[in-house]
């Protein structure tokens, strides 16, 4: 699908960040790290006129009926904040917030997206999505994927006592995240999933950007002469993001 926003307003910019990761190591950390990331938004709201938060915006996320899980509360005023002045905010789910659904849409009139998506913004074509699942290679988290997005998977997990359910995800997704910290955070250039999923997007869609979260790497990398990967990096241990402004797609990092 390709999805046009309005032509960038005079001296306004699109802001992109991802994996920010809330609820982990534990309480104290995430809400100093929810503290910050606020104060980012705070920042650059004067010039935003859309947010693209790309993912694994929480360590974990499952909507029940009637109830999501406790916390966050500071990062979920400030994007309802942002939306009421009129800012576009535009989530993609990752592989840990996967059971997005429509709360956040309802209350705070986020555009939510669930797989990788195209669009125009200014004069540029940007590919955007989180990154899990792309490419060739990890087998076994496909297989994870394809069970915890199937219906009657998530139909049974409901049924859990919120306690129970969120407790249980809580572990695995402490398990997986420290499993991945064990192993050396490096960038594969050409053979990067990531990157080989670009270049074969790009032979039949040619895009400008390429723009993911899920490596936890920040970083830049050409496809060729007219197009550009762009990973997002992570708000964890750094505290990365890009910005357009109509002609260039800048990497940032962002300090107290």
């Amino acid at each position: 699908m390709n999805i046009a926003l309005s032509e960038l307003e005079k001296n306004k910019k699109i802001y992109f960040a991802s994996d920010f990761h809330l609820g982990v190591p534990n309480h104290k950390q995430s809400l100093d790290r929810e503290k910050h990331i606020v104060q980012w938004l705070g920042q650059i709201a004067p010039d935003a006129q859309a947010i693209f938060l790309l993912g694994d915006i929480f360590d974990f996320w499952f909507e029940y009926k009637q109830a999501v899980p406790k916390g966050f509360v500071r990062l979920l005023g400030k994007l309802a904040e942002l939306a009421d002045r009129g800012i576009k905010i535009i989530i993609f789910s990752g592989n840990h917030d996967l059971w997005l659904q429509d709360y956040l849409h309802a209350e705070i009139g986020a555009e939510l997206y669930k797989k990788p998506e195209s669009f125009h913004i200014g004069n540029h074509k940007f590919y955007l999505a989180h990154g899990d699942g792309l490419g060739p290679g990890d087998r076994k988290f496909k297989f994870f994927k394809r069970i915890f997005t199937n219906p009657l998977c998530q139909w049974m997990f409901r049924w859990l006592h919120p306690d129970i359910g969120i407790a249980v995800a809580k572990w695995w997704s402490k398990d997986s995240r420290l499993a991945q910290e064990e192993e050396p955070l490096v960038f594969f250039g050409d053979k990067e999933w990531l990157v080989i999923h670009s270049r074969e997007i790009q032979k039949e869609q040619p895009h400008d950007f390429y723009v993911y979260g899920h490596r936890h790497i920040a970083g830049k990398h050409a496809l060729g002469e007219q197009a550009t990967y762009v990973n997002l990096g992570e708000w964890v241990v750094g505290s990365s993001y890009a910005v357009y402004d109509g002609q260039e797609l800048v990497l940032k990092k962002y300090d107290k």
